[in-house]
């Protein structure tokens, strides 16, 4: 069922990537990875939707989607530039059953995002967070610059908690000047061993661009993980 959604605040968290916080009465509640869909209609009464994955656990009524701003794009734009605080959309969801963790789930937890491929597996770390899980989670998130991270002060404060989240930036196109990782694509080297979890029964959640998702997967398979439990969700160009 379509639920109308209130706009009750936003962060910035790019140049071109904006957090919406959303009021749902009645949200039923969701969990890390799963995804919503906006509906946007038209005075003329032509609508517009599109999916969006949630970047954070439900909040009582609630939810946080974060959209990525494309400069021809039919919805995000005004999403991130044209919706103003107190203004609705409609949403519907959440939506998607299998690419999702739920803190009673075995095992450790490795993360790899690539560019905004990070908002559902942000909903992941925080989902534990907010349990109190003591699931061990490393996250290694590739982008193509410092400017392009989702979330940096959040990710940098969970990174220097003792036994908080256990991160590993990839800078594609341009690196930090103290960077110990030249700029580069991502390859097996930036990625853990099986066994790394006290459990060594590690879930891979791999999100981001198609190429990205296909390279990380086969890297994972030949690093010796096993195929079933990773798990993969891809993008590629829409009319957003």
């Amino acid at each position: 069922m379509w639920r109308t959604a209130t706009l009750v605040a936003t962060r910035d968290e790019t140049p071109d990537a904006r957090t919406l916080v959303l009021e749902v009465p009645g949200w039923p509640g969701h969990l890390g990875g799963q995804h919503v869909d906006v509906r946007l209609t038209a005075d003329n009464g032509y609508q517009a939707i599109r999916s969006y994955s949630l970047a954070a656990p439900a909040d009582h009524d609630r939810l946080e989607v974060t959209v990525q701003r494309v400069a021809d794009g039919e919805v995000s734009p005004y999403l991130t530039d044209g919706l103003s605080l107190g203004d609705a959309v409609e949403v519907r969801g959440p939506a998607g059953g299998w690419f999702v963790w739920r803190p009673s789930d075995p095992g450790g937890v490795l993360l790899v995002a690539g560019g905004s491929g990070i908002v559902p597996l942000m909903a992941m770390v925080r989902a534990s967070r907010a349990a109190g899980s003591p699931t061990p989670f490393r996250l290694v998130y590739s982008v193509r610059s410092p400017e392009e991270r989702y979330y940096a002060a959040e990710l940098d404060q969970l990174a220097h908690e003792v036994g908080g989240l256990e991160l590993t930036d990839i800078y594609t196109r341009s690196a930090p000047v103290d960077a110990i990782r030249p700029a580069g694509r991502i390859g097996a080297a930036d990625l853990p061993a099986p066994g790394w979890s006290p459990a060594g029964e590690e879930t891979c959640f791999v999100c981001g661009p198609t190429g990205f998702v296909e390279v990380v997967a086969a890297l994972l398979v030949s690093l010796g993980y096993d195929p079933r439990r990773i798990k993969t969700e891809r993008f590629g160009p829409s009319g957003q």
